[in-house]
């Protein structure tokens, strides 16, 4: 059973509607342990809101997660509700620190018409379109054999 470090920007109630999307859909994967299922953002530390301590907490916790994890899954929509979806730049870092550790990464994409980064692109090892027919695939993807799945997505 796989673990799981679920990156993906949560600051409004979209973003967090798409991570229990796609969380859900990890869920009923049999090749996921459900139980393990890191999502950052309920795993806050309680000092004040960006003080240095609460800064060095939450980097330190989510990079030791990021290691941790049999594998990363990645929304990189951020803004996708405002026109102008950019990939939230704290999830980008997340998958950089994922490929160094060699990590299989999994991107999930609810924007069908955003161009993928290309060192995103060359970083994946599975890709799901969540406009389509993503989440079911993601819901039955075998992450033990781990088969490339690319994406057939324009890139910059």
């Amino acid at each position: 059973m796989n673990k799981v470090y679920l990156a993906a920007p949560f600051f409004s109630e979209p973003q967090n509607q798409r991570i229990q999307a796609v969380k859900k859909a990890l869920q009923q994967n049999k090749t996921i342990d459900s139980e393990n299922i890191f999502l950052p953002q309920e795993h806050q530390f309680e000092e004040e809101f960006g003080s240095r301590a609460w800064q060095q907490y939450v980097f330190a916790s989510d990079m030791r997660q990021v290691h941790r994890a049999d594998l990363l899954v990645a929304i990189i929509d951020y803004k996708l509700e405002g026109g102008e979806n950019e990939s939230d730049s704290g999830t980008i870092f997340e998958i950089g620190a994922a490929f160094e550790n060699k990590t299989p990464i999994v991107i999930v994409q609810f924007d069908p018409q955003k161009k993928l980064n290309l060192m995103i692109a060359q970083s994946l090892t599975a890709y799901f379109d969540a406009s389509g027919d993503g989440l079911k695939e993601l819901a039955t993807y075998n992450f033990d054999v781990l088969k490339s799945k690319p994406a057939h997505r324009e890139v910059f």
